[in-house]
């Protein structure tokens, strides 16, 4: 056979195979949207004034998580300024609106059941189903306190027996403004251990919170925003106990403070705090976040008013 030939016959036997199959182009991979945490102020979600952030990893601390805001001393003075301007109306509302308010957060923690239970996980190092508890656990204790909202004043008020024709009643009242620094071990529960008490008695608050996980506590900021809780009434500041507590202890419109999560420099700040004779929750080393809660932590943001009556005409 020619060259020729053999060319023609080549060319038949080609046309006679079926074309192959071009692969299709699969689906562009598809980036996440990072999600940009930043502080509660006011009922605002403002980035720090200073802009600076810092990096969040897992409890390992080998994965990162999130870039969080590092709040300045001056986001430490705007909160307050927010705390201090809520107050009149958080505390003016019945005990009863003020129960309603935290169940609903309650409400909206259970709905978000699962966003939590992943950051917790990732926060403290826990397993899924530990992590899952943690939540359930958190949940259960905001509807604790909601329900002693209308009930304290039952426990912390009095008629006093006095030698003389007078009525002479002890009822308690919220302090103020408390400055709250979040357990450091616990992300969620030991947050939420801390703050609804202060919350159920009528305070406002400005939180610090855990600095090696913000960020459960920066996501319940975006519950309380949308739980009917008025704006300024909890300020959630993300950054270094070192740098917002001084502030926060030597801020005259600060009436109280806990320092359960302050660390190293609780005791530095309880003696600024003496300065302006602030009431002061000292840190315990063997809280137990797990344990059922008393009233203990309910009392301690009250203040005691006697009132003194003359009796019959």
């Amino acid at each position: 056979m020619s060259e020729k030939q053999s060319a023609k016959q080549a060319g038949k036997q080609a046309a006679k195979q079926p074309a192959k199959k071009q692969p299709e182009p699969g689906p562009a991979q598809r980036l996440p949207v990072l999600k940009t945490h930043k502080l509660s102020i006011g009922g605002a979600f403002p980035r720090s004034e200073s802009g600076r952030v810092y990096e969040v990893t897992d409890a390992a601390g080998r994965q990162w998580l999130a870039n969080a805001p590092l709040a300045s001393r001056k986001d430490a003075r705007n909160a307050v300024v927010a705390a201090r301007k809520a107050f009149p109306r958080w505390s003016g509302a019945t005990a009863y609106n003020r129960g309603q308010v935290l169940y609903r957060v309650a409400e909206m923690l259970q709905g978000r059941h699962g966003q939590f239970a992943a950051e917790v996980a990732d926060a403290e190092g826990l397993s899924a189903a530990k992590a899952r508890a943690a939540v359930d656990a958190a949940i259960d204790r905001w509807v604790w306190y909601a329900g002693w909202t209308d009930k304290i004043a039952q426990v912390a008020g009095a008629a006093n027996p006095v030698a003389g024709p007078y009525f002479n009643l002890s009822t308690p009242e919220p302090t103020g403004v408390v400055a709250v620094f979040a357990p450091q071990e616990s992300s969620l529960l030991g947050l939420v251990s801390v703050l609804a008490p202060v919350l159920a008695t009528g305070c406002t608050a400005v939180v610090v919170t855990a600095e090696r996980a913000p960020l459960p506590a920066l996501s319940l900021a975006e519950v309380l925003a949308t739980s009917d809780v008025p704006g300024g009434v909890v300020n959630v500041l993300s950054g270094r106990v070192a740098e917002l507590g001084p502030p926060l202890a030597a801020h005259g419109d600060v009436d109280a403070l806990d320092l359960t999560g302050a660390g190293a420099e609780a005791a530095a700040l309880e003696a600024e705090a003496a300065r302006t004779l602030k009431r002061v929750r000292r840190p315990r080393a063997d809280e137990d976040w797990t344990a059922d809660p008393d009233t203990g932590r309910l009392l301690w943001p009250l203040e005691t008013k006697t009132v003194w009556h003359p009796m019959g005409a």
